[in-house]
């Protein structure tokens, strides 16, 4: 039997104070949500002055990410490359940049998803999230 590493509560914690100093910085107002391999939701922030709509766009990139075992960009690259019937794939939202896949020797163990402000930035404070582990 295979062993495989995963998100502790400490590490969802880092992540997350991580990403949020990372949009403090900024003076950014963002949501910021953290899920498991399967999708799963472990922590979700929405900082001061953030639209509630950031409250569920964050989570849903996380969770494409965190499913699709890549950064959300890349779904959003392949819909506007014309492949329009990807939209109809099950259980995948958030379909934006902005989703970022926490890996450990390869492989997927989460994923950070950002929304708020322009989404290469949301994608960069997810980044700076997960560098602090």
């Amino acid at each position: 039997m295979k062993t495989k590493p995963f998100l502790t509560h400490d590490d969802v914690k880092r992540i997350l104070a991580a990403a949020e100093a990372e949009a403090q910085a900024n003076a950014w107002a963002v949501s910021i949500a953290i899920v498991d391999d399967g999708g799963h939701l472990l922590a979700l922030s929405r900082l001061d002055g953030a639209a509630p709509l950031t409250a569920q766009i964050a989570p849903a990139k996380a969770h494409s990410s965190a499913l699709g075992r890549r950064e959300s960009k890349a779904f959003e690259d392949i819909i506007n490359q014309g492949r329009v019937a990807f939209l109809s794939a099950p259980a995948v939202q958030g379909m934006l940049e902005g989703g970022v896949p926490i890996l450990v020797d390869g492989q997927c163990i989460g994923a950070v998803g950002v929304s708020g402000v322009k989404s290469s930035d949301d994608a960069a404070i997810a980044r700076a999230g997960i560098a602090a582990l």
